[in-house]
């Protein structure tokens, strides 16, 4: 039986953990140190308790390691990844934005478009909703997605996979500025003003996207509002809760991504330029 590692107990780390542990894979959740992380459905009170192992005490190999720290964080676990990977293993990168996968010098290495929403409060993590994870199509990521396919995690290998990379770029954008700016949930959208900032971040987003010859559909960005519409209203962002928990803001990797993006191909994109100003100073 392969061995699966997940590094991070956090939402997206301990999400995992539960869907991979229901199937009676073998899987172990990595952290800084020696826990017990709790895992429960949103409006639901049942808990499912899994142990965290410390990474730097860590020795045994895993197979298949799914990093999901956040992306502040990946250059402090590094230096232990060689504790636990053997020559053939696969690393998955579940991480909101793009670039950091060049990091991480082991061959065999995809980053994730991750579609799992959840927070963590304590030791306590909650699951909102999804389970997805989109791959590039690779005989490894085939493999990945057949061993857990009857596991609650729905592992996607596209064709398309960059427009799919394009997508949640875009999509986090969105509602993760203005959550962050405004220190406030997905309710924050029914300000009128806010709605209005958030869909021309969608406009600008995708004229960027555009740029780098990705096309989405005419109705792009009122489909993605309509989404935004479905969050449950005291709903937060990755980047809503890093600044109520005044942690570091993963604004280089998403924001910051798309407006070096935007700046390649001089394009004029004011509310990305000064929304990034504004939470670059954080």
């Amino acid at each position: 039986m392969k061995k699966f590692g997940i590094i991070g107990p956090g939402a997206v780390g301990t999400a995992i953990t539960f869907a991979l542990t229901q199937s009676n894979l073998d899987v172990t959740l990595f952290g800084r140190s020696n826990a017990t992380v709790y895992f429960q459905e949103y409006n639901q009170d049942v808990q499912h308790s899994f142990p965290v192992q410390s990474l730097e005490d860590a020795h045994e190999k895993v197979d298949i390691l799914f990093i999901a720290v956040k992306a502040t964080q990946l250059d402090a676990l590094i230096p232990y990844l060689h504790h636990i990977l053997h020559a053939n293993s696969v690393i998955i990168l579940t991480q909101n934005g793009y670039g950091q996968l060049e990091k991480i010098d082991h061959p065999h290495k995809f980053h994730a478009v991750v579609y799992i929403s959840g927070q963590k409060e304590d030791n306590v993590v909650t699951h909102f909703r999804d389970w997805t994870l989109r791959l590039p199509v690779h005989a490894q990521t085939l493999d990945i997605k057949s061993l857990t396919e009857n596991s609650l995690l729905n592992i996607e290998c596209l064709e398309d996979y960059d427009q799919h990379v394009w997508y949640k770029l875009i999509v986090n954008l969105g509602i993760n500025t203005v959550t962050a700016l405004t220190r406030q949930p997905a309710r924050v959208l029914k300000h009128d003003q806010i709605h209005a900032l958030c869909y021309n971040l969608l406009v600008e987003g995708n004229r960027v996207a555009k740029a780098e010859g990705i096309y989405f559909d005419d109705d792009f960005e009122e489909s993605i509002m309509k989404i935004y519409e479905g969050y449950p209203d005291d709903m937060g962002t990755s980047m809503y809760y890093d600044i109520i928990s005044e942690r570091p803001l993963e604004t280089a990797f998403i924001q910051g991504y798309i407006y070096k993006i935007s700046q390649k191909h001089n394009l004029t994109t004011p509310y990305i330029d000064s929304t990034y100003a504004v939470l670059s100073t954080y």
